[in-house]
């Protein structure tokens, strides 16, 4: 079963760590002798499981050169952490403008639709249909870089409107009564 990675988790700074690396990151096996590179992990223990974890679940890969142990995002572990790093803070006001997505994703594609409602309901989107999500806030760009690694966005439309119809309803799901 796969893991979900949570923000304030040890795999997920060993994910974004790996993702700022220019080339395959550090040999994957570090002693505990030299541990004091990774102590922004905590301990070894900590690191190994971690890293064992993400290679189960398919978002590490060990690749092996040079007679040492690398670590490698996989294509699965990128678009993980990209939905893992999709939720930034709300702006302060609200613009008066509704955001919607709608979308029509293929059957064969169930698990990528359900990763695509779970990251709209992540970032404050209210389910209004099956395939209807309303929010005041724009996606952020980790958000969209996401459908686009996906190959999701074809399916999706996005809409920007001034005024919807009645929104007192919206406006209280979203605590903006007196905007």
């Amino acid at each position: 079963m796969p893991i979900k990675i949570r923000e304030d988790s040890v795999g997920f700074h060993l994910l974004m760590y790996l993702d700022a690396a220019t080339d395959i990151a550090e040999t994957l096996l570090a002693p505990p002798s030299k541990w004091a590179k990774w102590a922004w992990c905590g301990k070894h223990s900590t690191y190994k499981s971690a890293v064992y974890r993400l290679v189960r679940s398919g978002f590490l890969e060990i690749i092996e050169r040079d007679e040492k142990k690398y670590l490698s995002l996989t294509k699965t572990g990128k678009v993980q952490l990209l939905v893992a790093k999709s939720k930034l803070p709300k702006p302060k006001a609200w613009d008066g403008k509704w955001r919607m997505v709608f979308f029509d994703i293929p059957e064969k594609s169930k698990k990528e639709r359900h990763e695509l409602r779970r990251l709209l309901l992540k970032n404050g989107f209210k389910k209004m249909q099956a395939s209807v999500y309303i929010c005041p806030w724009p996606l952020n760009r980790e958000a969209i870089r996401y459908l686009k690694e996906t190959g999701l966005v074809k399916y999706i439309r996005f809409g920007r409107m001034e005024e919807v119809d009645d929104d007192a309803d919206l406006k209280k799901k979203f605590s903006l009564e007196n905007q």
